[in-house]
């Protein structure tokens, strides 16, 4: 078996499920290029007795969908044992034929089947979802030797017509497994088994364009700097990430366009916007086709859906999390490109701000990280921004993340990307102290009010640095 890394919790899971002496139908979710299918593979390869991936819908162009998904779906029977046959006429007939194959086997060993991208395979009109309702309820639910692994990048496919169908489905899904990006950790760790030797300085970089999806940073190669691999992932000619967004969401979703509005919109503003205002600026009803949108955008990672602290539900903001669509939307998109483009720009005053937002959105998905350094890892909290708008002529507040814990203390963190100490002036200190004595009149006086710095390499400490009466580093976001 290869190195699996990360995914501890996930294998183990599936690993029990095996081990159950009753049929199981498992469904693993998660953005595309996340694993999934990697992960699936290295732990049951030996033991699929049918294994098919759906076609991908960039490889439809002028084909007939439903021949298509068909056609290939005959192949991979063919694959492992069917007698060679003509393509089936519908899905009922491929499914029937999926059972004649599996019947072949051994019904004293554990079968595993693997449907991998299932929701490639629902095209409009194809009947599918209820040949494979006929099929599971019908015949696979009552083997008690199967186990059903299905798969999918379009998250919320799987979460409507399988997780939480109230169809012929209903609660017939037996366990659920997600998988998220990686995390700086688990990024390290892979860049080191790939022999790819970088500083965490700049492993925290590459995790603030690739988003620690595994995919992308199995395209970096060992002995470049980081200016060099993100010019090939992202700025030469033949870079591999230099399209990704447009087919990144015309994989996932069948109408891309509104998806992609969105997203775009987000990436204008760190702390994002309400649902009226995503309707407003994007031109898409604030109706049940929004709800859709927004839930499928959340469910495959792309953006979270958050209540501002001191806020009501009312003032709930949905704003982009994903670092790779960030990146790419701010960097690369419009830019002009050449063999060395990011080595020849990487100063500019434009990257230092995405930067500084890219290093808060890194560290807002690594807080159970920061509250370990702080020493409170086991305290419950409610994590969340906060924004406040300033009166006509004035200045706004910001404070990057609130952590309000159950212990009564609320630390209100700062995120400083820097690349030495982080120095703390006059000016900066009365800012922090506004923002802590706002705070203060906020809160009940029984919470003690604590300023956290978040930064790469420390605190330089002086005559202004005790405004922070905690400090989290750059090695603190590495843990596991």
């Amino acid at each position: 078996m290869a190195t699996i890394i990360g995914r501890k919790q996930e294998s183990e899971e599936l690993l029990n499920i095996y081990h159950r002496k009753q049929s199981q139908l498992v469904a693993v979710y998660g953005r595309i290029r996340v694993g999934k299918t990697y992960l699936v593979r290295e732990l049951f390869k030996d033991k699929f007795v049918f294994h098919h991936t759906g076609v991908s819908p960039l490889e439809f162009q002028d084909t007939n969908q439903l021949e298509a998904q068909l056609t290939a779906f005959n192949s991979s029977l063919i694959r492992y044992g069917a007698e060679a046959d003509v393509r089936p006429k519908d899905w009922t007939e491929a499914f029937d034929r999926l059972i004649t194959l599996i019947n072949k086997e051994d019904k004293d060993k554990r079968l595993v089947v693997f449907i991998d991208e299932m929701p490639w395979m629902d095209t409009p009109r194809s009947g599918f979802l209820t040949a494979f309702e006929h099929f599971w309820n019908g015949w696979g639910a009552g083997q008690d030797n199967l186990m059903l692994i299905v798969c999918g990048s379009a998250t919320s496919w799987i979460q409507d017509n399988l997780i939480n169908s109230y169809g012929g489905l209903y609660d017939r899904v037996n366990a659920e497994i997600h998988l998220s990006p990686f995390t700086l950790h688990e990024t390290e760790q892979l860049l080191q088994m790939q022999g790819v030797t970088l500083s965490r300085y700049d492993i925290l970089q590459l995790y603030m364009t690739t988003g620690g999806i595994p995919m992308y940073l199995s395209y970096v190669q060992p002995g470049l700097s980081l200016a060099q691999i993100i010019d090939r992932l992202f700025f030469n000619r033949k870079a591999k990430l230099k399209d990704e967004f447009e087919r990144l969401f015309s994989s996932i979703f069948r109408s891309p366009e509104q998806y992609k509005a969105i997203v775009r919109l987000l990436s204008k503003r760190h702390s994002g916007y309400s649902r009226e205002e995503i309707s407003q600026k994007t031109g898409i009803p604030s109706g049940k086709g929004l709800s859709k949108i927004l839930r499928a955008l959340e469910a495959s990672d792309f953006i979270e859906y958050y209540k501002p602290f001191e806020s009501n539900k009312r003032n709930m903001q949905y704003r982009l999390i994903d670092p790779f669509c960030l990146f790419y939307l701010d960097q690369v998109e419009g830019l002009g490109r050449g063999e060395n483009f990011w080595r020849d720009n990487e100063n500019l005053p434009r990257l230092h701000t995405w930067r500084g937002r890219a290093f808060e959105n890194a560290c807002l998905s690594h807080i159970g990280q920061i509250k370990s350094a702080m020493g409170v890892g086991g305290v419950s909290s409610e994590n969340a921004a906060w924004t406040m708008q300033g009166m006509e002529g004035q200045t706004g507040m910001q404070i990057d993340l609130v952590i309000s814990r159950s212990d009564r203390v609320v630390n209100l963190c700062e995120m400083k990307f820097v690349n030495t100490e982080f120095e703390v002036r006059n000016d900066y200190e009365m800012i922090l102290r506004e923002r802590l004595n706002w705070m203060i009149g906020h809160v009940s006086r029984r919470h003690n009010v604590q300023m956290t710095l978040v930064t790469t390499y420390g605190l330089k400490y002086g005559i202004h640095s005790g405004i922070f009466q905690r400090v989290v580093t750059l090695d603190s976001l590495f843990e596991p």
